[in-house]
């Protein structure tokens, strides 16, 4: 089967949910990953680059000063010439943005689906017309599937068929961090305690929040890697013991997050945040460190009320939460939970349970439907998590 997939998020940002799937779907099927345009052309044309011989990256590169019609009716025929070039007949049609939708209508796909992983019109700059487009989306999808629990009760009640598929992890690749001794050259200068963060830098996170924990304890350093988006770099907070190291390859990952102490999760608690999923959750746990975050709903539950994640909401709580997870960093009781939990979790047993669906709406087959919102490991880890204020 071929595989057509629209996406808001460039292939080569930071590596997240629509790689991991994605990279597993062309293990099997032929996946064209069409990306939003990049104004710089003097006429329309696409930038095809490949990834492996069946995942090939789609740029369609167009004029400046088109209309948004315009735009839609060039990509409309720059799509139709590319999946002739490509031989792409009735594929499966995947969305991670609505706005695809509208030049996209007559793709005579076997089945769609939306793979929902956040709530895009709370995003600060969200198109005009996103909210109608997503309606129109729904009103055509054979699947949804959900980013998380929190979006899944936002969107259940729009679509007959919605699923929920939390962000997941490549399990053993994070846990080579355990092992991992040699310092990355960039953060073998910065002094101990490291408390970490590694995503994306913008209106979701809670700067204020990191400046004062950063002043609370000066002795402590605080390490950021990700690209700053959204904001301006003027906007971030500069203290000595704040370090930003800037985008990482995926692949680098396990050795910076080897030289932390303590995985920090620092969102603000607004419109842009009230659904998200953080991938770095389990990523952080199978690395070996603890968390502090602040009470994301999807971090609060499962990962609070399972004893797996601090939860704090003042920089005074942030504080005392970092001081307990640093005295029980190398707690054998909490990495035997952490591992517990986490032994339920792999990207490639999300796509596979994707992909059964898939096969149902198009040939009438698949695996029992599972529960996706539900995790081993439920016993909470006494006396060692503690900070929680909801």
């Amino acid at each position: 089967m071929d595989f057509t997939v629209f996406s808001h998020l460039r292939w080569n940002f930071v590596f997240q949910r629509p790689q991991h799937l994605m990279t597993r779907c062309s293990e099997e099927a032929h996946v064209l990953f069409w990306e939003e345009p990049v104004l710089d052309a003097t006429s329309g044309f696409v930038e095809v680059r490949e990834v492996n011989l069946k995942l090939k990256i789609a740029v369609p590169h167009l004029p400046c000063g088109l209309t948004d019609a315009e735009v839609d009716n060039l990509q409309h025929a720059l799509l139709r010439q590319s999946m002739a070039q490509h031989a792409i007949r009735q594929p499966i049609s995947w969305y991670y943005t609505p706005l695809a939708t509208r030049f996209t209508r007559d793709i005579d796909a076997r089945a769609v689906v939306y793979d929902c992983m956040d709530e895009l019109s709370a995003f600060r700059g969200a198109p005009v017309g996103l909210r109608a487009a997503e309606a129109e989306l729904f009103s055509r999808a054979d699947l949804v599937f959900t980013g998380g629990k929190s979006l899944y009760e936002s969107k259940r009640r729009q679509h007959s068929s919605v699923r929920c598929f939390p962000s997941s992890i490549d399990r053993d690749f994070f846990a080579t961090a355990r092992k991992i001794r040699a310092e990355t050259d960039d953060q073998a200068h910065i002094p101990h305690p490291r408390i970490g963060f590694c995503g994306v830098i913008d209106e979701r996170m809670d700067l204020d929040l990191l400046a004062a924990v950063a002043d609370l304890r000066p002795e402590w350093h605080f390490v950021l890697i990700g690209p700053v988006a959204k904001i301006s770099e003027g906007d971030l907070p500069r203290r000595p013991n704040i370090h930003y190291l800037g985008q990482k390859d995926y692949r680098l990952l396990p050795a910076y997050f080897a030289g932390w102490d303590v995985g920090m999760l620092p969102f603000a608690l607004n419109e842009s945040t009230r659904y998200i999923s953080p991938t770095k959750t389990p990523e952080y746990l199978a690395a070996g460190l603890p968390a502090v975050s602040t009470p994301i709903n999807d971090v609060v539950d499962p990962y609070g009320v399972n004893g797996l994640v601090h939860i704090a909401r003042s920089p005074q709580e942030f504080v005392r939460c970092i001081d307990k997870a640093l005295r029980f960093r190398h707690s054998a009781k909490r990495l035997a939970a952490v591992d517990d939990y986490l032994s339920g979790m792999s990207w490639d047993s999300t796509w596979k349970q994707m992909n059964s669906l898939i096969s149902e709406v198009i040939f009438g087959v698949g695996e029992n439907e599972s529960n996706l919102t539900s995790q081993a490991g439920n016993n909470m880890l006494d006396g060692e998590i503690e900070c929680s204020t909801i």
